[in-house]
């Protein structure tokens, strides 16, 4: 015993902390995601800021260098006024130039002049409609990197305006100062960029820190970098301190959910201590006058943490654990405290079907326990039919007295889910049974190509030739129970007339017109 215990207790204590470890990768895991995920929300937000800010600035250059062109027709002298006005107007503009057959003959800073611009600036495709490039400084300011721009003529040929640009991104920082983790902006072109971080300009490739978020500017070759920490440590320490608490949780409700589901006795009888179980009633009814004449109470179990437990689950549990007697006897009391309602809705003589498992037939105190049962229940109003299953094998003698002494009080007894379990056949020649109830496996076969319809054909003529009346459950469509009817089953029952209700359900239930449909 000692040796079976210290296994068990390693059992769970292995899955407890499996469930913990996984438990918290798991949280872990999403809070760092999460985490990631606002970060990226909120730099997605103020990259898109700055993006608009630069489209709307490079909008407006692109505009003025439009109502620079027309100057390209005139002499430097006639239009230097107006050029350097120009640039005096527009923020940040270093110098504009106008350019004619592919030289710079006028400049808003020095006026008159004349040089190729292949010598100025060999990078700028003279040949594109707009193009872009970082230059590391102008003859003036040779230290001060500037973007040069260049918008080709659309309607005067080999004309042109060419202009610099002075960008700086540190004020973008400043609208980012509540963020700690954020190391910089740059602003590329091709290879080459500007950045907070650096001075002059800087070659892209050669940075070891790739940029958390990326941003083009459309209309324009210009790309924004964002860079920041990858993995903040204070988020790293919170999702770790999260995933380890919350595991820890898990692991500890695991080992509390072990130890009552890996000794379901102790389970059971707390829930009927604690009043979990309850009862629900389906209907049966007689096929000939497709009328409500009887119904088939059904246990049910609503656990706390586990919610609603299948009932060939915890009947197995209690079967296993020699607990059916005292759950049988909490269901005889259920029916007890409902039956006065229960009398208002039926009529007297209304079949009364509580199933009955094989542990507690063989009680030595069954018939005690059934006669205590009876006597609870309103006098001469339910007649009782006691439904047998086929979980475990029936003995013989025993039964033969017990089945005896219920058919001389005046008890009916059933054989539930024929065909299901042990040796129906068997059962059916040495004991006297008052009704088949036909396992639904059968019912479903109805209409279908299956090993199973003839056997149900078998079941039905075994029947009739026995003299038993036969119920057929999980009756689920109008087509099966019409050929249940044309076959002489005398009882339906299933979804298609009713699905299991509480007693308030049953208090409202109306019985929909099944005559019209068959």
């Amino acid at each position: 015993m000692f040796t079976r215990t210290v296994s068990f207790n390693r059992k769970i204590l292995l899955i407890s902390l499996i469930a913990a470890l996984l438990s918290a990768l798991m949280v872990g895991g999403v809070q760092l995601w999460f985490e990631q995920k606002s970060r990226e929300a909120k730099y997605d937000a103020l990259l898109s800021n700055i993006q608009a800010s630069f489209s709307s600035y490079f909008n407006d250059i692109r505009a003025t260098a439009e109502s620079l062109q027309p100057l390209t027709l005139n002499p430097c002298r006639d239009v230097a006024s107006e050029l350097t006005s120009k640039a005096a107007f527009s923020m940040n503009v270093r110098a504009f130039l106008l350019v004619k057959d592919q030289n710079a003959f006028c400049s808003s800073a020095t006026g008159d002049m004349n040089e190729p611009m292949k010598d100025l600036v060999a990078d700028i495709d003279l040949n594109k409609t707009t193009d872009m490039v970082i230059l590391p400084g102008t003859p003036m300011m040779p230290d001060n990197p500037v973007i040069a721009l260049w918008f080709r003529s659309p309607l005067l040929d080999k004309r042109g305006v060419f202009a610099t640009l002075n960008i700086n991104l540190t004020p973008y920082m400043f609208s980012a100062s509540q963020q700690p983790d954020l190391t910089g902006i740059a602003l590329g072109i091709g290879d080459r960029a500007l950045a907070t971080f650096a001075t002059g300009t800087i070659v892209l490739s050669n940075l070891a820190q790739p940029p958390f978020l990326t941003a083009h500017i459309e209309g324009t070759p210009v790309t924004l970098y964002l860079y920041a920490q990858k993995w903040l440590p204070e988020d790293i320490q919170f999702a770790v301190l999260l995933g380890a608490t919350f595991g820890m949780l898990v692991g500890l409700l695991t080992t509390w959910m072990l130890y009552t589901h890996l000794r379901p006795g102790k389970e059971i009888l707390t829930g009927i201590k604690r009043e979990q179980f309850y009862v629900v009633y389906q209907p049966v009814v007689d096929a000939a006058e497709l009328k409500v004449t009887g119904l088939e109470v059904l246990m049910r179990w609503k656990h706390p943490t586990a919610g609603e437990i299948p009932p060939d689950a915890f009947i197995h549990f209690a079967e296993a654990q020699q607990l059916i007697v005292p759950l049988t006897l909490h269901l005889f009391e259920l029916i007890a405290r409902d039956a006065p309602v229960l009398q208002t809705l039926l009529p007297a003589g209304t079949k009364m079907g509580v199933n009955i498992a094989p542990g507690h037939l063989h009680a030595p105190n069954f018939m005690d326990d059934i006669r205590q049962f009876s006597q609870s229940l309103p006098p001469h109003h339910f007649s009782l039919v006691f439904e047998i299953t086929e979980r475990d094998m029936l003995r013989y003698k025993e039964v033969s007295e017990v089945f005896q002494c219920l058919h001389d009080e005046g008890y009916e007894v059933a054989i539930d889910d024929f065909g299901t379990g042990h040796s129906a056949l068997i059962y059916l020649e040495r004991f006297t049974f008052d009704y088949l109830k036909i396992d639904r496996g059968f019912v479903n076969a109805i209409g279908t190509e299956t090993v199973t319809s003839p056997v149900l054909d078998a079941v039905l003529t075994l029947a009739k030739r026995l003299n038993m009346l036969t119920v057929a459950e999980g009756v689920e469509t109008p087509e099966q129970a019409r050929w249940l009817r044309e076959h002489g089953v005398h009882y339906l029952q299933g979804y298609y007339f009713s699905r299991p209700m509480t007693l308030e359900q049953f208090v409202v239930w109306q019985p929909p017109p099944f005559a019209s449909q068959l």
